[in-house]
């Protein structure tokens, strides 16, 4: 049970990073306490959606999973309209303006779990599953990892990609601040009687944010984030009152609509991991941050550490041990600009809005009328976003 690099978590992230060290000459084992299988098709939508960049679009492709999505379960966003909380205030994005054929691709969570199953099954990857994870040990040379069953898996390096509250970072002595946002993310899908068009669409209101997301034909996918009392209230009402409510919410941008995926929902909050990195140890995806959803980049940020830990591992050159600490600290070198800009972006976005303050409301919403008449910084937003 001897590996170069063994992954602890089969999600997106994990299993996209596995599948991007194809051809690397390195031994991969991926352990997770699920089998990792393709989801039978159905005929209702998944409630939990993602937003793939281009980017990550491309990261996919390369992986052997893109191609293997369902198109008629994708949907392009065009354009994206974000409102403020009066009137009058509102900034738009365009992704033909910005000179891309779409600024996001709206991917069931079922889906893009189901195409990235199928290409790990397909790969050189011993698949250790179902197991569950007993203790994390490191020696000189190498991490032992033992598993409940008794076995113990041997690497050069372990890669944690079990999520926020990763089983892997908490073996180890690495910091994380965590704080509550005291928000619940409150998801569910409905038919709407008005196109949307191909447009994103998101209101910063008093009792949170809303998004609705396009899905193929008259649908559109919804993420509100808001207070915890309120989201209790939505979670507690008819799927006919909920429908009325998130219709008046949209200003009835889509006329009258109605449930086709009942809500779900869940917490929200901030976590700073203050490391990326041991010796033999590295951290992607929701391990190494988490951020408010308002953007939707949350899985977007854990495709590109995929990528740049692939990217290191892959060009090593003489280097023939994947765990040694200085080739770790390139990928963390990498990513932290970019985790650090979007934590702190949606952080402060979040804080800016959920506030209560006349004045403040005034300048928020002045900023976002101001922010609509600069092409090129709204241009600049976008290449960032979509990388």
């Amino acid at each position: 049970m001897d590996f170069d690099v063994i992954i602890v978590g089969a999600g997106s992230v994990g299993a996209s990073f596995a599948l991007a060290l194809q051809g690397a000459g390195l031994r991969l084992a991926v352990v997770d306490a699920q089998i990792p299988r393709p989801a039978a098709d159905a005929a209702e939508w998944d409630s939990r959606v993602y937003a793939i960049s281009p980017g990550s679009a491309a990261f996919l492709e390369s992986c052997g999973a893109w191609d293997a999505l369902d198109a008629s379960r994708l949907c392009r966003i065009e354009d994206m309209q974000v409102y403020g909380d009066d009137t009058l205030s509102a900034i738009s994005f365009g992704a033909y303006k910005a000179g891309l054929r779409e600024l996001a691709v709206i991917v069931e969570n079922r889906e893009l779990q189901r195409a990235l199953g199928q290409a790990l099954e397909r790969a050189h990857v011993e698949i250790i599953a179902p197991a569950a994870c007993r203790e994390l040990s490191f020696t000189a040379d190498a991490a032992l990892l033992e598993l409940a069953d008794g076995r113990t898996l041997r690497a050069r390096l372990i890669v944690g990609a079990d999520g926020a509250d990763s089983w892997v970072r908490g073996q180890t002595a690495i910091e994380v601040r965590t704080r509550p946002y005291q928000q619940t993310a409150v998801v569910a899908n409905f038919a709407i009687a008005l196109p949307h068009r191909g447009v994103a669409a998101q209101w910063f209101r008093r009792d949170g944010v809303l998004a609705l997301l396009p899905l193929p034909g008259a649908r559109v996918s919804m993420v509100w984030s808001t207070a915890v009392e309120h989201a209790d209230e939505l979670l507690a009402l008819t799927v006919e009152e909920l429908a009325a409510q998130v219709a008046a919410a949209a200003q009835s941008a889509y006329g009258e609509m109605s449930v086709i995926t009942p809500p779900a929902a869940f917490p929200l909050r901030m976590q700073r991991v203050e490391r990326l990195v041991l010796p033999r140890l590295a951290l992607i995806g929701d391990a190494a941050h988490n951020v408010h959803p308002l953007a939707g980049q949350g899985v977007n940020l854990g495709f590109r550490d995929a990528r740049e830990l692939a990217q290191v591992l892959i060009g090593r050159g003489a280097q023939a041990d994947c765990g040694d600490y200085p080739l770790l600290r390139r990928f963390e070198r990498a990513r932290r600009e970019d985790i650090a800009t979007m934590r702190l972006t949606t952080d402060t976005l979040q804080r800016l809005f959920n506030n209560d303050d006349a004045r403040l409301a005034k300048l928020r919403n002045l900023g976002l009328r101001l922010a609509n008449r600069q092409p090129y910084l709204k241009n600049l937003l976008v290449r960032h976003a979509v990388g």
